[in-house]
């Protein structure tokens, strides 16, 4: 390679080699992000994600204890019991919400279920018994989508001594579509941008202390905003590359050597 040519190199190789970094670091930091695990561990917890059409993915994570105590499962709450997950699904089955998957797992001498559900429109879910002691609304509001949950009280079971120290929790996180404008979550902070939490202590739950669940969004979708943002992007890049490239032939060239 010439002098002319290795000079090219050098300029293009120093120009690149920043956006290469930072490109890299960008992805890493997004990698990060999105697959964020939380450390908090619930007795019983519901986690939504909501679409702006109004239909939902629900999950449910819960001891087997919890639901017998907060929703009146029948379920053995003796964890070296057997534990059907037929009843599982069947339990949580209704012309309202489909039961995609039912699975378990044992933490703190405690089994719990977990059950994946896809609900069509999430203000009907309250006509599932497993979730009856919820109303749940989402309606146009100014502009913005205003969706509402109100989880009300109900009669406790007693399931007697299942190893709870009084420090369980129970929780409502919700994933919102798009930007949030208003919440009411306790925190008053959102994690990993679009996900709101409304905690109790299993106690309160028991009590029937109500929650009330309140946030406003926009009507247009984070993933359409991301992938604007993407486009945007992947155009800037593109111009900066012709451009380095151009810069790079043009100092390499013999005309520009004389």
């Amino acid at each position: 390679m010439g002098a002319a040519g290795m000079k090219g190199w050098n300029v293009y190789y120093c120009l690149v080699r920043p956006w290469f970094w930072l490109l890299l670091l960008s992805a890493c930091l997004s990698s990060v992000s999105c697959s964020g695990i939380t450390s908090r561990k619930y007795e019983y917890e519901e986690e939504i994600f909501l679409s702006l059409d109004g239909s939902a993915t629900v999950y449910v994570n819960a001891a087997v204890p919890a639901l017998v105590s907060l929703r009146g499962a029948a379920l053995p709450v003796d964890s070296s019991a057997r534990l059907d997950r037929t009843v599982v699904r069947e339990w949580y089955e209704s012309p309202v919400a489909h039961v995609v998957n039912v699975t378990a797992s044992r933490r703190d001498n405690r089994r719990y279920v977990h059950v994946r559900l896809n609900v069509p429109d999430i203000r009907k879910l309250n006509l599932a018994p497993a979730f009856a002691w919820s109303t749940y609304a989402m309606k146009p509001v100014e502009g913005l989508f205003e969706y509402t949950q109100n989880v009300g009280g109900v009669p406790a079971k007693d399931v007697g001594q299942v190893g709870w120290t009084g420090k369980e929790l129970v929780a409502v996180r919700l994933h919102v579509p798009s930007q949030i404008r208003f919440h009411n979550a306790p925190s008053k902070r959102t994690e990993r941008g679009n996900i709101l939490v409304w905690e109790q202590t299993l106690i309160e739950r028991q009590k029937g202390i109500p929650v009330q669940i309140e946030v406003r969004m926009d009507q247009q979708s984070i993933l359409i905003r991301t992938l604007g943002l993407f486009a945007a992007m992947a155009v800037a890049v593109v111009i900066t590359f012709v451009v380095v490239i151009w810069f790079v032939r043009r100092r390499g060239s013999p005309d520009h050597e004389r």
